[in-house]
C-alpha cells in the first residue's frame, strides 16, 4: 500500500526544468533510495515534498491526501520529517536541547501554561524530554546529552538530526545524504539505524551518493537524470539497467 505517491511533478526555475513529469510511490513500510548523478533532481523532489517548493505541476499525495499546497509546518504535523543535505542544526544549543526542539512540534501547552508552570505543561515537558533522550538513544549519541552540537564529530552531528526527526513522531521520514562525511564504521551503523527506523513502522525515502549503503539498505530505487525519471525497481535490477549505467559512468566511445 502506497504512503507518498508523486503524480507527474513538475518543477521549473527560470529556463530551469529541475523536474520533469515525475511519478513514483512509497510504500508504507519500505526503504526507497532516490539516486542519479549531481545535478539530477533529488533534493528537489525533497523540498517539494516537504513544502519547501511549490511544484508547477502535479500532485502529491500522503496517506491518500493531496499535500501540493500546504505549508512546510502542516506537512510536519501529518508526520512527515525530513534531515537535510547540509547539516541544519543549532549549533549553539546542547544535543538535548536540539532534540527537544523536534519534540515541541507536537507539545499542546500554549505560552501561559508554561508561563505559569501549570501541571499539564510540566508533564508534557516531562514527556519531551523523556522522548529525546529515546531518540538519543536510538541513534548512539546519548552520552553526548550536555555537549554543545558545534563540538559533536561530523558524523554525530548526522546523527543528531536524525534523532531530532524521530522526535518529530513521524510516520514518514526523508534523509538527505545521511552518510555524507561519515567513515566506513559510521556508514555500516547508519545502515543498521536505517533498518531499526523501518522496524519502528517508520516508512524510509533517501538521498544517497554512497552506493554501498543504497545496495544494502533499500529495497526499491528511483533513478533520477536531468530531472527525468529513467529507472525504478529493486537493487539488482538497477544495477544491471544500462540507462543507469550510461547516467553514471557514461558509454565509452568506440
Amino acid at each position: 500500500m502506497s504512503l507518498l505517491r508523486l503524480q507527474h511533478l513538475t518543477k521549473r526555475f527560470g529556463g530551469l526544468l529541475a523536474v520533469d513529469d515525475v511519478s513514483f510511490d512509497v510504500d508504507k513500510g519500505s526503504i526507497v533510495g532516490l539516486i542519479g548523478p549531481n545535478g539530477a533532481g533529488k533534493t528537489t523532489v525533497f523540498n517539494l515534498i516537504t513544502g519547501n517548493y511549490r511544484p508547477d505541476r502535479g500532485d502529491i499525495f500522503f496517506d491518500d491526501r493531496s499535500i501540493r499546497k500546504m505549508p512546510t509546518h502542516r506537512i510536519v504535523s501529518l508526520g512527515i520529517a525530513r534531515t537535510f543535505q547540509t547539516i541544519r542544526l543549532f549549533q549553539k544549543l546542547t544535543v538535548m536541547e536540539n532534540v527537544l526542539a523536534g519534540c515541541h512540534c507536537r507539545m499542546k501547552a500554549g505560552v501561559i501554561a508554561g508561563m505559569l508552570r501549570l501541571p499539564f505543561q510540566k508533564k508534557e515537558e516531562a514527556a519531551a524530554v523523556a522522548d529525546a533522550m529515546a531518540e538519543m538513544e536510538f541513534v548512539g549519541i546519548e552520552r553526548h546529552g550536555e555537549q554543545l552540537a558545534e563540538n559533536l564529530s561530523y558524523g554525530n552531528q548526522r546523527l543528531l538530526e536524525i534523532a531530532r526527526a524521530l522526535a518529530t513522531r513521524p510516520r514518514f521520514i526523508i534523509l538527505d545524504e545521511p552518510a555524507g562525511g561519515m567513515n566506513d564504521v559510521e556508514t555500516e551503523k547508519l545502515i543498521g539505524i536505517i533498518r531499526k527506523i523501518r522496524d519502528r513502522g517508520i516508512t524510509v525515502l533517501l538521498i544517497e551518493h554512497d552506493m554501498s549503503l543504497v545496495m544494502k539498505a533499500c529495497e526499491q530505487l528511483v533513478v533520477l537524470e536531468n530531472g527525468v525519471k529513467i529507472a525504478q525497481g529493486g537493487p539488482a535490477q538497477i544495477q544491471a539497467d544500462p540507462r543507469v549505467i550510461e547516467a553514471y559512468l557514461g558509454i565509452e566511445e568506440e
